[in-house]
């Protein structure tokens, strides 16, 4: 057993979340933690299935008493973003997760937990494990490759699930029950570019942006947090204004998360190095004075590149549609909900830049809760790619999850919450896609809902579980599947 979650309850639900820490499932890399969920099930005794694209069900049958009750559905995806520090040495196609406990938090050393969304997972094994428990006859959904693509839901084949009722338990924040999410597009820009020498009497500058928080681009995007290719494109327009030549720029590494870092390699003319340089500082010292609540840790870097004498660098035009283009793109909330408090309704994040061997690339994504509101924003972000000069190519996205607040496994939840805690949990959406809009649109009728324990900084190497909300989270959904059998 790990050190990290000696003693913690439930007991099986963290350590089943200790043996899947182990297992590699990134996204797109499932193939492990599949074989592993089919070969706990058939120990179990219990029917389980996987289609072709990974995804898995297992059916357990209802405890004595309970065989005529509506089955019900628990829902989470197997995958995880795999995101670490720099200068942390892991490899996510092989290497377990570091699990570290400091207090009432679980998280991880140096990336991302897996807790997004191996919670569900574990707890999901327990239940199947479990011959204590009362509840009706139960499915248990594990989709694949949630977190880059939606894959794994984006496939289901009618039949795939009996269930009329579906939990997702892919949410983030325990007290609440959720009802409804964004729908979201990708958006990618990019740029044909031509490379040429670097001009005679440059010297080579590396230039880097890091330190900041990251996180969820839907869940955090409202926390006001730096965008280190936003930022970057600040520093370079006022290094291009002084004639210096973009050779690379490389930041971001997911489209789902708020990019952290970002690294940028320029030509500089001799005679500017050292204004250039200050120019860098200065930016380092504004932009962290703008950012100082939300962003402590951000370092703006600029020096000579050691051992770099030539190279190549983007054609002076090209370079300056670029970053204007980039400086032009929104980064952040477009629009509050006017009916749902505090509930983001739309925005866009700068997400990912490459510099290939003959291209810039930069990938954003949308998310709205009102379907008009999506193709608006994504229409805008398109067209300031194309006046910028970019070839702009857009995914065909997801649905949202329209609230319905008549829900019957709603209301059974409200009051199963209310008989454990003595008070009503909050019912909210969430600015964020969860599979629950696709499923939901896969299986018409389908009455679902979504919680789970409370979680912070997920998509980035501060992601971290609150422990004390995994119990009060288990033993609402324990109770939940009881009330509803």
């Amino acid at each position: 057993m790990s050190k990290a979650i000696a003693g913690l309850k439930p007991e099986r639900v963290w350590h089943y979340f200790a043996e899947i820490s182990r297992i590699p499932r990134g996204s797109k890399n499932e193939t492990a933690i599949s074989k592993y969920v089919l070969e706990t099930a058939k120990k179990m005794g219990l029917e389980a299935k996987q289609d072709r694209f990974g995804n898995v069900v297992v059916r357990k049958p209802a405890s004595p008493g309970r065989e005529k009750a509506p089955r019900i559905c628990l829902q989470g995806h197997l995958d995880m973003v795999c995101e670490k520090n720099a200068g942390k040495k892991h490899d996510f196609s092989k290497d377990p997760i570091e699990l570290v406990r400091k207090g009432n938090l679980l998280m991880a050393d140096g990336t991302t937990l897996g807790a997004d969304n191996g919670i569900a997972v574990a707890a999901n094994l327990a239940i199947m494990e479990d011959k204590k428990l009362e509840h009706g006859p139960l499915e248990f959904l594990f989709t694949v490759d949630e977190e880059t693509g939606l894959t794994g839901a984006n496939n289901l084949q009618p039949g795939f699930l009996e269930s009329k009722t579906l939990i997702n338990l892919d949410s983030e924040e325990e007290g609440a029950l959720y009802v409804g999410c964004s729908g979201g597009r990708d958006t990618t820009g990019t740029w044909k570019v031509d490379f040429e020498d670097a001009p005679a009497n440059t010297v080579a500058v590396q230039v880097n942006v890091a330190g900041l928080r990251g996180g969820h681009s839907g869940l955090e995007i409202d926390k006001g947090r730096g965008n280190a290719i936003k930022i970057m494109d600040r520093v370079l327009i006022a290094l291009g204004n002084m004639g210096a030549r973009l050779s690379r720029i490389d930041g971001g590494n997911k489209r789902n998360a708020i990019p952290r870092e970002c690294e940028a390699l320029l030509f500089v003319p001799q005679k500017k190095l050292q204004e250039a340089l200050d120019t860098a500082a200065q930016y380092h010292e504004t932009i962290r004075a703008e950012l100082a609540s939300v962003e402590p840790d951000l370092r703006i870097t600029a020096a000579q590149a050691k051992g770099v004498k030539k190279g190549k660098v983007i054609k002076k035009s090209q370079q300056k549609k670029i970053t204007q283009a980039i400086s032009g793109l929104p980064h952040g909330v477009i629009k509050m909900s006017a009916e749902i408090s505090w509930l983001v309704e739309t925005s866009t994040n700068v997400a990912v830049i490459n510099t290939g061997k003959k291209t810039i690339s930069l990938a954003t994504s949308q998310r709205s809760s009102v379907a008009s509101e999506l193709d608006e924003i994504c229409q805008t972000v398109r067209n300031i790619f194309e006046l910028g000069g970019a070839e702009a190519a857009q995914s065909d996205g997801y649905p949202g999850w329209k609230p319905n607040l008549d829900s019957p496994v709603l209301k059974k939840a409200i009051a199963a919450y209310k008989s454990l805690y003595g008070k009503k949990p909050e019912v909210k959406a969430i600015h964020a896609g969860l599979e629950c809009g696709i499923i939901g649109e896969k299986y018409p009728g389908m009455d679902m809902l979504s919680f789970g324990p409370t979680l912070e900084g997920v998509h980035s190497p501060d992601e971290k579980i609150h422990i004390d909300t995994v119990e009060r989270f288990w033993n609402f959904l324990l109770a939940l599947i009881k009330n509803a059998a």
